[in-house]
């Protein structure tokens, strides 16, 4: 007699795991085998605060932890990390949520899986040598805007600060001027007038006296007066093809995230000084400081996208680039909180 109740469990077990089979759910055992072990992910500019969650998460072994070896491919800025996802040369990008937009936009279905910030971190500063008595937006007009790249996520929050005010993005030029220390030069040597770049650059800069900062969406109020709503923004995406091919994979993955993200509600200044690696701090470890005390709320609490998160970066991008406002995005395809929620369950963050 005693067989029965553990036969039924398991014929219940089965029958459950068949119906969310037919669902297109995919099926995870309590402690699921990754289907690829050795994963591949790119970002631009790892060392920047927008992506501290991923370094957190490898520097603790979050990653290992969930029987997983990652190889992160660092390059110059998010745009290069996007095209190395689209182009197959690695498996995951941890990049911005509106590139999911973008490559839909262009044919390629990417679906995010995990979220890392909840506010884009980017802040939009005026130079206070070439503009000393800025008043309005509209003094930009015709000046030098320094972006991350061309097309990137700082393009997009100062293509939102010039509309805001009537302003078009040919009204502007816009310069790559990168992340880091080649961003510093180009305002330092007046060739650019403004920049839209994220820390801790801009904390720097803020600090010296050397920018005016206009807008800012390092905090989620700032981030609503931009974009009127939640905005997604750093998070792991990957071909919806590999998502539904290596569910294991992708929840280890999310697990890893999370489990960073739930540590980093309760760390203080000095334990992500111990965390981070000393490069990350530019010699200056009050200004390290100073800089994740400004990001710290942008941070995701629990990997999990806003509801209405996705349709405000649809708005925020359609409302500038032709190329998209022009096509039907199914933002259903744009991302998944199945694995954010059960690493929210599992680490209770």
């Amino acid at each position: 007699m005693r067989r029965f109740p553990d036969m039924s469990r398991r014929a219940f077990a089965c029958g459950t795991a068949l119906a969310a089979a037919s669902l297109g759910v995919p099926v995870l055992s309590a402690q699921p085998r990754p289907e690829i072990r050795k994963v591949t992910i790119s970002v631009g500019n790892k060392a920047a605060f927008y992506y501290l969650p991923l370094t957190i998460s490898e520097q603790l072994g979050y990653f290992r932890a969930e029987g997983l070896e990652v190889a992160i491919s660092d390059f110059a800025n998010g745009l290069e990390a996007r095209q190395a996802a689209a182009q197959g040369l690695v498996d995951v990008c941890s990049g911005s949520f509106e590139q999911t937009i973008n490559l839909q936009s262009g044919g390629q279905v990417f679906q995010s899986f995990v979220l890392q910030g909840r506010a884009p971190q980017i802040a939009f500063g005026v130079s206070t040598k070439s503009l000393p008595h800025y008043k309005s937006v509209s003094e930009l007009k015709g000046k030098k805007i320094g972006v991350s790249a061309l097309g990137s996520s700082t393009s997009m929050v100062a293509n939102l600060v010039l509309s805001r005010s009537g302003l078009k993005a040919s009204d502007v030029s816009y310069i790559d001027v990168g992340t880091a220390a080649s961003a510093l030069t180009a305002l330092r040597l007046g060739q650019i007038d403004a920049m839209s770049n994220t820390d801790p650059i801009m904390t720097m800069l803020e600090q010296r006296g050397e920018v005016k900062i206009i807008s800012d969406t390092r905090t989620l109020k700032g981030t609503a007066e931009v974009f009127g709503g939640p905005m997604p923004a750093a998070c792991l995406y990957a071909p919806i093809e590999f998502v539904r091919k290596n569910p294991n994979t992708c929840q280890a993955l999310a697990n890893a995230i999370v489990h960073g993200l739930k540590w980093l509600q309760t760390a203080g200044p000095g334990d992500i000084i111990k965390t981070v690696p000393e490069a990350y701090l530019l010699g200056d470890r009050g200004l390290y400081i100073a800089s994740f005390n400004k990001i710290r709320e942008s941070i995701s609490l629990d990997g999990v996208h806003p509801d209405d998160g996705p349709r405000t970066a649809l708005k925020a991008l359609s409302s500038f680039d032709t190329s998209i406002s022009g096509r039907k995005i199914d933002l259903g395809k744009t991302y998944t909180n199945a694995f954010a929620q059960r690493a929210k369950e599992r680490f209770k963050a």
